[in-house]
């Protein structure tokens, strides 16, 4: 079993700032295209970002554009997702996921099922 997994999420208040790592120890990391993911209660699960193999390109969901930030580190084979200006509608469940060489999309969301490899994902709760 291929572990994925996240830390760094936690209780914050809005207009706060986090940031959310990811390790995947395992994996070639440079041949994995890696997002986010997240869940809210109640709620499906949506695609936050994307980030392509060397970070030279990145995809964000409407509702963060602008706020968050996607980077990766595959020397560390580490995705990081730095979190600015939360809002409450920020508070879910922050999922890492790992689709190997997959082309680089066109435009964000992509599909869950073309991400192989996920993570157990890391609590962000926002307070107001």
């Amino acid at each position: 079993q291929v572990q994925v997994m996240e830390s760094g999420g936690g209780l914050v208040q809005a207009g706060g700032s986090l940031r959310l790592t990811c390790t995947a120890p395992e994996l070639t990391f440079e041949n994995y295209l890696m997002a986010w993911f997240r869940q809210a209660p109640g709620k499906e699960r949506e695609g936050v970002s994307c980030s392509d193999y060397s970070s030279s390109a990145a995809f964000y969901a409407e509702s963060v554009e602008g706020r968050f930030t996607i980077s990766r580190d595959n020397a560390k084979k580490t995705l990081y997702l730095e979190m600015h200006d939360v809002k409450p509608e920020d508070t879910a469940r922050y999922y890492c996921a790992a689709a190997y060489k997959f082309p680089v999309p066109q435009n964000w969301p992509m599909r869950e099922s073309d991400f192989k490899y996920w993570g157990q994902g890391t609590q962000v709760t926002v307070s107001s």
